[in-house]
């Protein structure tokens, strides 16, 4: 093999190796935002809840719930 075609060999060796490189960072960041969506509907699920709790506690102060 010349030099040429040992040179040739290691762009393609190193382009493979950043094309996974990238797929891997990209598999990450699918998963953090995947985690981020479902942290926030929690959160806004117990947000929801609590205002609801509120809301009736208001009520049953009032007398509205009757």
């Amino acid at each position: 093999m010349n030099n040429s075609q040992s040179a040739s060999y290691n762009a393609g060796q190193a382009k493979g190796q950043a094309e996974e490189k990238s797929n891997q960072l990209m598999d990450k960041a699918s998963q953090a935002a995947a985690s981020a969506q479902e942290t926030a509907q929690q959160a806004g699920q117990q947000i929801k809840a609590g205002a609801q709790g509120v809301a009736d506690a208001a009520k049953d102060a009032t007398g509205m719930n009757k």
